[in-house]
């Protein structure tokens, strides 16, 4: 899909068949809108569908009129769109049909055929990040460039990462502001998706962060080219997402969620962050056989294509677009074989910092959180608690002294000082002697 297909499918429907719904479906969301409201105007119902009310809202109230489903009571306003509606018995009866069917309520889907278009079009892999971009996402942390340069050319694959490394050493870190990358670009996604008259829920408000705040139709589109008034506004702009998962995931979790109360999908995780980071934190303590769960995505790594399916049995093909970070501090050669590694396409190992590099990553540590740095100080702490110790350095390490100094200083009214003092106190409350 070029960019003027891409605007084509954003492009407001003028008509109910370029909604690409039929007018059954938009009968029966328009229908349980009127049965909930108890009483709505024609306008409102527009509003709450996403839809125009000209040629596509118009005519489907109009045939619910004609079937004697629902009824105007008053007018609120000039026109037809002031129309106040409520629902007749013969509709309350049929909505109550529909209701068996789903009960989704809210911004009228869009066909999977669409959705699928666009996600593709807005493939993180299409999007270019320079060694500028890269440092900028990175500013405040101590990365060395070479592993920036392994980071940046990772997140322009658009494929997957496997971080790895000893526990504390920053890899949710680096995953997280690889994400301030992914955020530069927005992306369009709809709020539900139809296939077969089944209604997957996409746009979820944890996920999900709306370009310019609060998920108002149309708003933030204007850079596409359109005017707000020619938008699909069954469409959000939002960065692109950030999907973060740890032990709660399972593979069940990975399929269609349909929940029989109310009779419509959410959708997966990994159909969430479409177009964006779907990270796997901790991989490999998660509740299912980190083997199955590899074996799950053995084709959609490589095909970029993920199948779902519905309660009903039938399979259906979504993208699978975005870039998949595995971060664990397990041995790799524990957890997977050499065939799945051959399918992820970077492996970046994020080791312990160099002794220049703790030193750092302690100074910013203290300037940050307002404690006064000592050389006396630092020193101390590399003597008697790592040197002595044969303790390695990890790049939590800094931070995490820090408060607990700070702990200590508001505690007894200190002035935050790093001195070798200080620092003692913090370290022998931090480190546990195994």
């Amino acid at each position: 899909m070029n960019e003027t297909q891409r605007q084509q499918v954003l492009k407001r429907p003028l008509s109910i068949e370029e909604t690409g719904l039929t007018m059954s479906l938009l009968g029966e969301l328009a229908l349980k809108l009127i049965y909930n409201a108890g009483e709505i105007a024609a306008g409102e119902i527009s509003r709450k569908l996403h839809l125009p009310f000209a040629n596509v809202v118009q005519p489907v109230l109009e045939m619910l009129k004609r079937q004697q489903l629902i009824n105007v009571i008053g007018v609120a306003g000039l026109g037809e769109r002031g129309y106040r509606y409520t629902i007749f018995s013969k509709g309350i009866e049929r909505v109550h049909e529909a209701l068996e069917r789903n009960q989704y309520v809210g911004p009228a889907p869009v066909p999977l055929e669409r959705y699928n278009a666009m996600i593709r079009a807005q493939a993180v892999g299409k999007v270019l990040f320079d060694e500028a971009a890269v440092a900028a996402a990175f500013e405040g942390l101590v990365v060395n460039q070479g592993m920036l340069d392994k980071i940046g050319a990772a997140v322009n694959s658009g494929k997957s990462i496997f971080l790895y490394g000893p526990p504390g050493d920053g890899k949710t870190t680096a995953a997280t502001r690889m994400a301030r990358l992914l955020a530069r670009e927005p992306i369009s996604i709809p709020y539900a998706v139809s296939v077969d008259g089944h209604i997957i829920k996409v746009y979820d408000e944890l996920n999900h962060s709306p370009v310019d705040g609060e998920p108002y139709p149309g708003e933030g589109h204007e850079e596409l080219g359109l005017g707000e008034a020619s938008l699909d506004e069954r469409w959000v702009l939002v960065e692109r997402p950030v999907v973060m998962v740890g032990g709660e995931l399972t593979l069940e979790s990975l399929n269609l969620i349909w929940d029989p109360a109310v009779k419509y999908y959410e959708a997966p995780f990994q159909m969430k962050a479409n177009g964006g980071m779907f990270l796997i934190d901790d991989f490999g303590r998660q509740q299912i056989d980190p083997q199955d769960l590899l074996n799950r995505w053995m084709v959609p790594l490589e095909t970029r294509v993920d199948f779902l399916t519905l309660h009903t049995g039938k399979k259906i093909e979504i993208p699978f677009e975005q870039l998949v970070v595995f971060a664990t501090n397990l041995n790799p050669a524990d957890l997977v074989d050499d065939a799945f590694l051959r399918r992820i396409r970077h492996k970046i190992k994020v080791d312990n910092p160099t002794a220049e590099e703790f030193h750092q990553v302690f100074q910013n540590a203290c300037g940050v959180r307002g404690v006064e740095y000592t050389g006396e100080g630092f020193m101390h702490l590399v003597r008697e608690w790592y040197v002595k110790p044969q303790r390695e350095f990890r790049n939590c390490h800094p931070r995490d002294i820090v408060d607990q100094l700070l702990d200590i200083a508001r505690y007894k009214h200190l002035r935050p000082l790093a001195t070798p003092e200080m620092i003692d106190r913090a370290c022998s409350t931090y480190f546990a002697d195994l």
